[in-house]
């Protein structure tokens, strides 16, 4: 290994693993230092792990459900904590050693250890043995992402006050769990344990879920956890104090719950924060603004070698975001014209059904001064819902009145994670809803409802009642 690199990329999340590997294939002699694990908070303790709880969710309510559809499994579903946890574990080594077959093909080099700078070409490297190395580069990329925000008066034991790192590494299903926070992580989180059997209590201090997300899917959304899937949210709410009793832990509110009450678990999922206090950034002189790194569309920071890319560059912190601009960084290094300046960032959302968005909601459109125009189809009306005994959700397009555009799209469906894709290209090759409508979508699919939703603004939705009058194509 040696000590003098082109780059050195700081963070193996997706944002790091992508930078190192794109330098590699553009002839870069490169070396990415992790502290933890390959693959970062995504592939160990976020999406991957949450995507497959989510997974075994699905399939228990399925089982569950089955009775109405004449199939009897002859009891409920069994769950065996010990093998669940291993087929899991499997699962993440299985993504963490292809990142690492993925180095070695490449040619990257890899070591784990905190990093520090010591000056604008140079890292220290402290291992877990203790032992430190001092590292050179012409260029570095900082991808050190993020990790959960701490909670005053509700700090984390990993026993019964949790974060999102200790509720994916389950080793048993609680009775009860009280989730402070209806964002993503939150929702996401009720959605599993709920599935696998728990009690969920939601609280939220704001006025609603998904304080990004369009206010007529926040709220269908709500709606169908608290009707249809039995999940108690509380908005509005704060918790004020927690007192531990034995096992449980009783916690006191402020807002729609009046009364104390006592939960076997308490997940704190108020957010994420930056993780770049430890790189000794302000020693080399690079800014940094409520720990986020600001960058320019080349993903550089204001000392000219150093790049950020991920969460540590600010919201919204994704991983396919993180991983673009990875791309980006790496070619700009290596001397190629590229920038990071996305017209559509979808955002996935795994409840059940699942959200997703991309592009502007109805009232970030009216806010930026657009005259809309609002295509929407309800799953009700789709028979490929209906197959699978679904009546919940919506498909809703934004469009600019005057030019037909497609100004963003929101899903509340199943399969919404795939289907968002279709309004991401449509903002960024500027679509109108005219195209969509006019594309042929295959019969029956959850597809449809996009192009019933697209139709729907011209007066030619077939399979909704009183669509409104067409509006003008752009021309």
């Amino acid at each position: 290994m040696a000590t003098k690199y082109d780059a050195i990329v700081i963070g193996g999340g997706p944002g790091g693993y992508t930078a190192a590997i794109r330098l590699a294939q553009l002839k870069k002699s490169v070396l990415c230092i992790e502290r933890e694990r390959l693959g970062g908070v995504c592939l160990n303790v976020g999406c991957m792990p949450s995507k497959a709880l989510l997974h075994i969710g699905e399939v228990i309510t399925a089982a569950r459900e089955a009775g109405a559809m004449g199939i009897d499994f002859g009891g409920p579903p069994a769950i065996n904590i010990g093998k669940l946890n291993q087929w899991k574990s499997k699962m993440i080594d299985d993504l963490v050693n292809g990142i690492a077959t993925l180095f070695k093909v490449n040619k990257v080099d890899y070591m784990t250890g905190d990093v520090e700078f010591t000056d604008t070409k140079r890292v220290r490297v402290k291992k877990q043995d203790g032992r430190a190395e001092d590292l050179s580069a012409d260029t570095f990329v900082i991808a050190t992402g993020s990790e959960p925000v701490a909670l005053p008066g509700f700090e984390r034991n990993s026993i019964n006050i949790l974060n999102s790192d200790d509720a994916i590494a389950l080793n048993e299903i609680p009775k009860s769990i009280l989730i402070l926070g209806c964002g993503v992580i939150g929702l996401e989180f009720a959605t599993i344990y709920k599935r696998l059997g728990a009690e969920v209590t939601l609280v939220e201090l704001a006025d609603r879920a998904l304080a990004d997300t369009d206010i007529e899917i926040s709220n269908l959304l709500v709606r169908a956890l608290k009707q249809k899937q039995g999940i108690n949210i509380f908005l509005k709410t704060k918790a004020v104090r927690l007192q531990e009793i034995g096992k449980r832990v009783r916690v006191t509110f402020e807002g729609e719950i009046t009364e104390p009450m006592d939960f076997e678990k308490v997940l704190v999922a108020v957010g994420r924060k930056p993780r770049s206090e430890k790189l000794a950034l302000e020693r080399v002189g690079v800014k940094v603004e409520r720990g986020f790194i600001p960058v320019d569309e080349h993903r550089q920071t204001n000392i000219a070698n150093i790049y950020a890319v991920g969460d540590i560059t600010g919201p919204p912190l994704l991983a396919h975001k993180a991983m673009k601009e990875g791309v980006v960084a790496a070619e700009v290094i290596a001397g190629l014209p590229s920038a990071y300046d996305p017209l559509a960032m979808p955002n996935c959302v795994y409840t059940d059904p699942q959200v997703a968005t991309v592009g502007m909601s109805e009232e970030q459109a009216k806010a930026a001064g657009y005259e809309i125009a609002v295509g929407k189809f309800r799953l009700a009306a789709l028979g490929r819902a209906r197959t699978i005994g679904l009546s919940d959700g919506i498909v809703k397009i934004i469009a600019d009145k005057k030019t037909d555009l497609v100004l963003g799209m929101g899903i509340f469906s199943p399969m919404a994670e795939a289907m968002i894709a279709e309004g991401a290209l449509a903002i960024e090759m500027g679509a109108t809803t005219e195209d969509i409508g006019l594309t042929i979508h295959p019969h029956p699919t959850f597809s449809e409802p996009i192009m019933e939703a697209a139709e729907v603004l011209h007066g030619r939705a077939i399979h909704i009642a009183n669509t409104p009058a067409p509006v003008p194509a752009k021309t």
